[in-house]
């Protein structure tokens, strides 16, 4: 066996442990988004209740029993449609009865005018008293007063004949009877007999805070936000998660504000042609306050919290190093934070590799990909074929 000269030996040593050394790290990578001004649509999500367009009891005007039921429960019925008779029998007596007393009336005119002309030419040539004149004058004029009574006593019992067919108020869906054929009903009982209610078209009532409708009400007024055609569009969520498919409007806000609450109740109106939406449902509304000319978004993932719960930002810098921002973030839009303070146009807010930046330190910034937010308001870039993420380790070989 040959022996390796000690030389050689040290030469391949220095050799081998030359291949171990690595060569110095650059800085981290990150992901931005470009921050810019866009129109931003402004919408909130409240709950609410579906309630009649128009609501009818229908009740008795006169009293008797119930002779017929002349509608179908739950069917569509028109405006002066009959819907129940009740015995006329009683209130045509009335009626043939102010019709003889306004006869008998009338008959009494012609008398007591005669009686009068006659009395008025005596008393001329003194062949009667003055009183006796008088007194049949006076008689002539309650003849004719009695035929003004008569004759309204004959048109009330004609409507209170008229009310024995009960007719429907209004146009729309009727409910179930809660009366049935020979029930007794009278004028003044509490109870229905049935429902009417007119679904096409059909209100929402939606609770909101106070506060909230006096904050969209002043960016209304200065002008920061804006609406078109003056009023808010509303869109539902039904009670299975399901989108419905025509747009409401807003028609007011309540001028009361509920003390025990503090919010006030707003009514959206929504067509209703199917008849898909029913009194009483449990709905979600988005109403679409209005648009943010200046809006700015920026995405959740690059908006935290500091140690007083403020929202903060880690932004992009001179010399590519890092800078923390205090932020005014109001509320979000999507997955977005809508920030009006403490950023401008053109910054870029590190939404990858978030836990590679430190403030103060210098990064290797490259736009930002696959970020939702990106999409509604800051400015990304999709990465070009064979990108890696920003903040990735390279895969063992490359």
């Amino acid at each position: 066996m040959k022996k390796i000269a000690p030389g050689l030996v040290l030469l391949l040593t220095a050799c081998g442990g030359g291949g171990q050394q690595q060569a110095p790290a650059g800085p981290p990578e990150v992901g931005f988004v470009t921050v810019r001004e866009q129109a931003v649509t402004l919408s909130t999500e409240l709950p609410g209740r579906t309630s009649a367009y128009e609501s009818s009891d229908v009740r008795p005007q006169v009293n008797g029993l119930i002779l017929k039921r002349l509608f179908t429960e739950g069917d569509q019925v028109r405006a002066g449609q009959p819907l129940y008779l009740i015995d006329p029998a009683p209130y045509q007596a009335q009626v043939a009865n102010a019709r003889a007393a306004l006869g008998r009336a009338r008959a009494a005119i012609a008398s007591t005018e005669a009686l009068a002309r006659r009395y008025g030419e005596l008393v001329k040539i003194n062949a009667i008293s003055r009183q006796e004149a008088e007194n049949a004058i006076t008689s002539a004029q309650q003849a004719r007063a009695d035929v003004a009574a008569q004759q309204a006593a004959l048109q009330t019992a004609q409507i209170d004949l008229a009310r024995t067919t009960i007719r429907a108020p209004i146009s729309g869906r009727i409910g179930r009877s809660t009366y049935t054929t020979g029930a007794l009903v009278s004028a003044s009982q509490a109870d229905a007999l049935t429902t009417i209610q007119r679904l096409d078209p059909i209100f929402v009532d939606i609770q909101q805070s106070s506060a909230d409708v006096l904050r969209l009400r002043q960016q209304l007024l200065s002008g920061e936000v804006s609406r078109e055609g003056g009023a808010a569009r509303v869109r539902l969520k039904l009670e299975d998660g399901s989108t419905y498919a025509a747009e409401g409007v807003l028609k007011f806000t309540d001028v009361t504000v509920d003390p025990t609450t503090g919010s006030q109740v707003i009514r959206a109106q929504f067509p209703n042609t199917s008849g898909l939406l029913l009194p009483g449902m449990y709905v979600r509304a988005e109403l679409v306050e209005g648009t943010r000319s200046n809006g700015m978004l920026v995405p959740q993932v690059g908006v935290s919290r500091d140690e007083r719960g403020n929202p903060t930002a880690l932004v992009i810098g001179a010399q590519n190093k890092v800078e923390t921002r205090s932020l005014t973030a109001p509320r979000t839009v999507g997955n977005s934070w809508l920030v009006t303070g403490g950023l401008k146009p053109g910054d870029k807010v590190i939404v990858e590799g978030i836990q590679n930046a430190r403030p103060g330190t210098a990064v290797k910034p490259v736009p930002a990909q696959n970020v939702g937010g990106a999409q509604n308001g800051a400015q990304g870039q999709q990465p070009a074929q064979g990108q890696k993420p920003a903040g990735q380790k390279p895969a063992q070989g490359q």
